[in-house]
């Protein structure tokens, strides 16, 4: 079991979000409004109301007990949310055939933009790794005033995530849909080796360090663009990943309590040795010390195994496939001959 499920409501918030994403990507990226209107008008307005909040909370203000200054005022979620906007805007860019998108050397802002959240991701896993080392029983609260577990565990996912950068092949391999609206950037060498390591370690990265929101943030959106891709938008998976990942990070900043307090909180079993777990959600460990209570860590450990072994895999087979080919996997396609690529290259703009 990795989560505490007794309630159909904490269901239904899932098939909500999961639901919400998936509609949205689709809303993001058929048009041109959709996406800069989200991805530039919205984040626009959002940026000046967490300006607002710092300026308020410094002051004593209105800002200091803000929930997103309470619980999501840690640098790892602005620099994701940054991140993910940012490549969601260079995507459009490249699509679109708009400004620096016009250029070659820009294909691989992808390839760049993912790294980079990857590595925000891997940091955030050694910080709680060194946190967690120095803490009783493991058990560090963050500024977000959430109690985090660190471990070896930690170690092991964050040498994942280095491995899973190196997953990404054919980086100039990119292209825009050719249908009349451009409604996709396309990734055609990025299959379904790569989601797949990819899925299995953020999952374990959000079940590690965003214990109280992996339910939603790890899996509802992670299986939402891995859905669009497997059914409908072959190659498309990375766009599908960054505009889901984004409309997220915007929805959680804003309204944090959805997925911390009530009914539609979920907790993974790292906290099922607290007295009253089953009937606890993610505010209610905020008033308690957990220092004097044994985690639970199996499946933490378990599933930074997994992910490792899925990685090194990943890794093997791109070596195997680029020794074979005689090819450089990052300036070569070389998942060329696979059923994915074909698919996803079919709907290329040549």
């Amino acid at each position: 079991m990795l989560f505490q499920i007794n309630s159909m409501w904490q269901l239904l918030g899932w098939v909500l979000v999961f639901a919400g994403l998936v509609i949205l990507n689709e809303i993001e990226r058929r048009t041109k409004l959709g996406g800069y209107g989200i991805f530039v008008g919205v984040l626009a307005i959002l940026t000046v109301y967490f300006i607002a909040i710092q300026i308020s909370a410094a002051n004593g203000g209105w800002g200091a007990t803000n929930d997103t200054y309470v619980y999501m005022g840690g640098w790892f979620h602005y620099a994701k949310l940054y991140a993910a906007a940012f490549g969601c805007i260079g995507f459009m860019f490249l699509k679109y055939k708009q400004w620096i998108g016009k250029t070659n050397w820009f294909k691989v802002w992808p390839f760049v933009i993912v790294a980079i959240n990857i590595m925000i991701a891997v940091a955030s896993d050694f910080e709680s790794a060194i946190k967690g080392a120095q803490a009783v029983n493991g058990w560090w609260y963050s500024i977000e005033d959430v109690w985090l577990n660190g471990g070896w565990w930690n170690w092991v996912n964050g040498i994942a995530g280095i491995l899973n950068i190196f997953c990404m092949t054919g980086w100039w391999g990119i292209y825009a849909s050719k249908d009349k609206n451009h409604q996709d950037m396309l990734w055609p060498d990025m299959t379904v080796w790569f989601i797949v390591a990819y899925d299995l370690w953020n999952f374990t990265y959000t079940y590690n360090n965003l214990p109280t929101h992996s339910w939603y943030c790890g899996l509802a959106l992670l299986l939402a663009p891995t859905f669009a891709n497997a059914l409908w938008n072959k190659g498309g998976w990375i766009q599908n990943r960054a505009n889901t990942l984004a409309t997220w990070c915007m929805f959680a900043q804003v309204v944090p309590m959805f997925q911390i307090k009530g009914r539609f909180s979920v907790l993974p079993v790292l906290y099922s040795n607290v007295e009253g777990f089953e009937s606890l959600d993610a505010f209610s460990l905020t008033t308690m010390d957990l220092t004097s209570v044994a985690p639970n860590t199996k499946v933490q450990g378990f599933m930074a195994i997994i992910a490792l072994v899925a990685n090194v895999i990943c890794l093997s087979v791109i070596i195997k496939r680029a020794i074979e080919q005689k090819k450089n996997p990052y300036k070569n396609e070389i998942f060329a001959d696979t059923k994915d690529f074909k698919v996803a290259i079919a709907r290329a703009e040549k």
